[in-house]
């Protein structure tokens, strides 16, 4: 990758929507942007989120203020970048919605742990379909088929936010059946 060096007019360019200056600029910035969330291990879509929150924020800072200083563009870039991955990661820590990672299997289960595992699934699934239908669905789509949280959130009309409500009251309503059924069924069965 060879290094630019910007200067006000690109700025001015930039800032006026010139197409060539912007594919440029995408490009730079992007390859750079993209090497740097991608050495975190960060999911490709989240990389491209973040990317295009840090193109949207430097585009809204060079149209409504400029920038002082073009030969410092590229710190700005960085900066921006830094702050938005930071609020991702804020944002990802209050709604995580689904471990990314699996756990590793669990090796030292017991033919009866295993058992009383499977028992327990089959429980669940039969408290699962017992369940008003969008409930059922959105549990399944987010915890069975670990569907990604912006495909669920397009599929149900909501955004992240009302996404963990609607299932931190569904998962509530599962856990209230489940201790239900636990209550109802005799000691030892």
């Amino acid at each position: 990758m060879d290094f630019f060096s910007f200067d006000s007019g690109y700025l001015e360019r930039l800032a006026a929507g010139d197409a060539a200056a912007e594919a440029h600029f995408h490009e730079y910035f992007g390859e750079l942007m993209f090497i740097k969330l991608r050495a975190r291990q960060l999911p490709a879509h989240m990389i491209d989120d973040i990317r295009q929150e840090t193109f949207l924020r430097v585009f809204q800072a060079l149209r409504k203020d400029g920038i002082r200083q073009p030969e410092r563009i590229g710190a700005f870039v960085n900066s921006v970048c830094n702050n938005v991955l930071l609020e991702f990661h804020r944002a990802g820590s209050r709604t995580t919605l689904t471990d990314t990672t699996p756990d590793a299997p669990d090796d030292s289960m017991s033919s009866e742990d295993r058992l009383i595992a499977r028992e327990r699934r089959e429980r669940v699934r039969e408290l699962l379909a017992r369940m008003p239908q969008k409930n059922q669905r959105l549990l399944t789509a987010v915890f069975l088929e670990e569907r990604p949280v912006d495909e669920v959130c397009g599929e149900f009309g909501v955004d992240r936010n009302y996404l963990r409500v609607l299932l931190f009251r569904a998962r509530m309503q599962l856990k209230d059946a489940l201790r239900r059924s636990d209550r109802k069924r005799p000691v030892g069965a």
